[in-house]
């Protein structure tokens, strides 16, 4: 399989709204690298 060679976009919600990753100064874009990712749990009511 070959891979492309594009370059791709990552956004990250800031605020409520999503901003690209790629306009971040160097210390955000290692505090997004150092981010852990999770599951909230269903809160729906029965």
């Amino acid at each position: 399989m070959s891979k492309c060679q594009e370059k791709t976009e990552v956004y990250s919600r800031v605020c409520g709204y999503f901003r690209p990753t790629s306009n971040w100064n160097r210390g955000k874009k290692e505090e997004f690298k150092e981010r852990k990712e999770y599951l909230a749990k269903d809160t729906k009511t029965k």
